[in-house]
């Protein structure tokens, strides 16, 4: 294991440095810990006491307040929406069996429209919206590695959400399959999202004290 094990993204492979992962590898982990494959390396997300803690309160109430305002929205439409943890399969393989992809990642919440990519073992295939609440041990993977990642696979929305200075950034798929200037949000703001119909997000709903 990596030295830093207090740390919730501690950037340590699961077994060798020079090895790179599948998801075939990732079905068979069962030490109680919560692992991301991002490219062949698998991060560790979370895991028993004292190795990787569970995410901050705010956190986890930020990420609950959003999710069931989606949730609500959305309950009677095709998209749906889920929490983590939660597989979302990303391959740029033609094959994507377990044994080709490479990237295996659970979002805070992810929107997926298109019913052909829900399975029982999640999601395969870029949804239409991501969420990522940061914390200070992810923000660097969430703005750097992660967005890179959603980019390339065509996330049409990246929503950024930080709990502690509560604002939001929106980064949008542009035509030439990259993201554009963010639209930035602070807490007691709305926020309109034509992507899913004519919903509205109540920043102060999910920022709001408790």
């Amino acid at each position: 294991m990596c030295a830093n094990q207090r740390n919730r993204w501690c950037r340590c492979l699961k077994k060798n440095t020079d090895q790179k992962y599948t998801y075939a590898d990732y079905l068979t982990w069962d030490d109680g810990q919560r692992w991301e494959l991002i490219n062949g390396e698998a991060y560790l997300l979370q895991g028993p006491v004292g190795l990787a803690p569970a995410p901050l309160r705010q956190h986890q109430r930020v990420s609950l307040a959003l999710a069931a305002q989606l949730y609500l929205y959305l309950k009677d439409k095709p998209c749906k929406v889920y929490d983590a943890p939660f597989d979302v399969r990303l391959s740029g393989q033609k094959d994507s069996s377990d044994n080709y992809v490479d990237t295996v990642v659970q979002p805070d919440i992810v929107v997926v429209c298109d019913k052909t990519k829900l399975d029982d073992r999640g999601c395969n295939g870029a949804p239409d919206l991501v969420i990522e609440i940061l914390s200070p041990s992810t923000a660097a993977v969430d703005f750097k590695i992660k967005f890179d990642l959603y980019q390339r696979f065509g996330v049409l929305e990246y929503w950024i959400v930080h709990p502690a200075e509560k604002t939001l950034m929106v980064f949008k798929l542009q035509e030439n399959g990259r993201y554009g200037v963010p639209d930035r949000y602070a807490e007691t703001g709305t926020v309109l999202v034509p992507l899913l119909g004519d919903l509205v997000i109540d920043l102060a709903e999910v920022f709001g004290e408790e």
